[in-house]
């Protein structure tokens, strides 16, 4: 299998609003742990889908506690903020 192909098929989830989440772990952003955008270069394309179907089920469970800890401001590209 082409790696230069699964990083095509499946795209980081990495939406450039870096900040760790203190309570959670997870990233403002992307909602994944340091180990995983740490070690998403080197998971398989089942590895990234698995992984993108439990950031949408974080994204459910934490959205609004971690929108209302961090201000994106104006930011339109911030996922789920609260504005």
């Amino acid at each position: 299998m082409n790696r230069d192909r699964d990083v095509d098929e499946v795209p980081s989830p990495c939406t450039s609003i870096c900040v760790i989440d203190g309570p959670t772990g997870l990233c403002a952003g992307c909602y994944r742990t340091l180990d995983e955008i740490a070690g998403w270069i080197g998971f398989s394309t089942a590895e990234r889908r698995t992984l993108l179907a439990e950031l949408a089920r974080r994204r459910m469970q934490h959205r609004d506690a971690i929108a209302s800890r961090y201000s994106f401001g104006a930011r339109s590209e911030a996922p789920d903020a609260q504005r």
